[in-house]
């Protein structure tokens, strides 16, 4: 997976996730569109056949409204997995 800033402006990211469609873009932008400090998220796939995601995020700082829902993100998967773990 590669990340590729396209604009990065004061209040927007927009980025390409090389490698990747649904599947952690979906995760990503449902829990962004949680956080009360993005104005506005959305995802795209320029074309059917395309391995890349088109991202944008609009909030006031969205490089932090970002890092700050990956960690939360990587907790609950985390706490899944040791959940999942003491079923064996």
């Amino acid at each position: 997976m590669k990340i590729e800033v396209i604009n990065q402006d004061k209040n927007i990211l927009e980025f390409y996730v090389e490698g990747e469609r649904h599947t952690i873009t979906n995760v990503l932008r449902e829990r962004l569109s949680q956080n009360r400090d993005v104005e506005f998220c959305s995802y795209r796939l320029d074309h059917p056949l395309d391995k890349r995601a088109r991202f944008v995020v609009r909030a006031a700082n969205p490089k932090k409204a970002i890092e700050d829902t990956i960690k939360e993100i990587t907790g609950e998967v985390s706490e899944f997995k040791k959940a999942f773990e003491k079923t064996k």
